[in-house]
Order: C-alpha cells, then structure tokens, then sequence
C-alpha cells in the first residue's frame, strides 16, 4: 500500500485515508460515517458547505480526523488540483469513492435535452474528471482502491430514463476498463450497483421496489470495499434481477413498461 500514516491516539494500527465525493447526504453521508468507524481520515467532497461542515464536525466530535472541500463536479476543471490538495492535506491516500449522481424525474413522455446534459455533467463528466487523477496516483503508488457508485438501472436501457440509465451504463463501463488498466498495478477498482436507497433520488423513481437505508447500504459498500470486490450489486438481490433483466430480449424489454 501507499505510505501509511501513524494514528497518534492508536500508534499502533496504520492510519488510512479515503477520498469521498458526493459526501454530503445520503449514501455518501453513511459511507464517511462507516469509514470513519473504520479508522479512515477522510476528505470529504460536496456541492452543500454546509452540509459537509456538519458532517465533518460530527466526524471529528468522534475522534476521527474528516476534511470539509466544498465543490461542483460540474465544474471539471477544478477536479485535478483539488485532489492533489486533499492528498497533500491527508498526507496520503488508500481509498477513493465517486459516489456524486443526480437523477430527474422520470416523464417517459418528456424529451429534455438539457437534463440529460445535467445528470451527464455530474454522473459522467464529474466521474471522470476525478477519477482519472485518482488512477494516476493510484497507479503511480502501485497500490489503492477506486471505487464508483453506479446503479442497476445501468444495466439496461430505460423507457423511463434513457438518460440516467445510460450515465450508469458509462460509468459502469469507465470503471471496467480501468479496472483492466490498473490490476497490472495492483490497484483495485470496484463498481457498487445499487438497487432502490431511501435517498432524496428516490422521490424520482416510478416505482418503490423495498428501499434500503443509506446506512444499510453504506455497510453493504465496506463490506465489497473490505473484500475488494470487482462488482457487486446492494444488496445481493438485485444482483439475481439484474441477471435476469439483462437476458430478457429487447423486443419483450421494451413492452415491460421499466
């Protein structure tokens, strides 16, 4: 692994850091909380300052170290700089997560190019501005771990939300092909498909299919992070549907009204 640090309250247990974007609410919010309880010194990325100071004061209440970077991933060319601060912040880095996404509501007999373009900046866009510098390091190390949070809409192609749907599918794809790019290294690349989170995007969803808590969902993530899973879908059920809604033939997918 990278450098490690020394945690001065625990001298004895190495001190591990993680990059966190998209951080502020949510899953994002309840996988800084878990990384935290894990003994990790986050850097925190969010559009919402004020959420992420919150979140940050309640970290380091705990005793964990956590540090407030308030930014838009829309605005691309801020990503490469910032991270190379919040590296040289953290002293070192283990652990990146792109977890930022948005999602409109679902109008299947609306056509709105610029939505589309908005959840492209941020689900697309913003992943790869940040998770290219991440790679370099990574790679660089000759160690660490990058993560993307996608979702199982990415599997297929949406009546619903050809936009979004198709944002997934890309950073699902992106985050394949680094993982072939960067195992030679040894760094791990893990893709997290998540089902229905009882986040503030599911008020965007057709249907309410048995949401799990972030905070579930967060335990689910360090648990594939822990094991260093390549893919993996939370929970594991979706990973059985998704199975089956990739086989179904386009000419009965499109009549199934998803």
């Amino acid at each position: 692994m990278t450098n490690t640090k020394i945690n001065p309250s625990r001298p004895l247990e190495p001190q591990k850091t993680a990059i966190i974007i998209g951080a502020s609410t949510g899953i994002g919010a309840a996988l800084s909380r878990r990384l935290a309880h894990e003994g990790y010194s986050l850097g925190l990325v969010s559009r919402s300052a004020d959420k992420l100071e919150a979140l940050c004061t309640e970290i380091n209440r705990n005793g964990t170290r956590a540090l407030a970077y308030p930014h838009d991933v829309k605005i691309t060319d801020e990503a490469a700089t910032l991270f190379q601060n919040i590296v040289g912040d953290l002293g070192q880095l283990d652990l990146f997560i792109y977890n930022a996404g948005t999602q409109f509501p679902s109008k299947p007999d609306v056509y709105d190019a610029a939505q589309d373009i908005e959840v492209f900046a941020v689900n697309v866009l913003g992943a790869l501005a940040w998770l290219n510098p991440a790679a370099e390091y990574f790679e660089r190390a000759g160690a660490g771990h990058l993560v993307g949070i996608g979702s199982i809409a990415g599997d297929r192609g949406r009546r619903a939300l050809p936009g979004y749907t198709a944002s997934k599918a890309a950073l699902h794809t992106f985050l394949e092909g680094m993982r072939n790019r960067l195992d030679r290294y040894g760094v791990t690349v893990t893709t997290i498909k998540p089902g229905q989170v009882d986040t503030q995007l599911l008020k965007y969803a057709e249907k309410v299919r048995g949401p799990i808590s972030p905070q579930m969902a967060a335990d689910l993530i360090w648990r594939a992070i822990d094991k260093r899973k390549q893919t993996t879908y939370t929970p594991a059920r979706w990973g059985l549907i998704g199975l089956v809604l990739r086989h179904i033939p386009s000419f009965i997918f499109r009549r199934m009204n998803l």
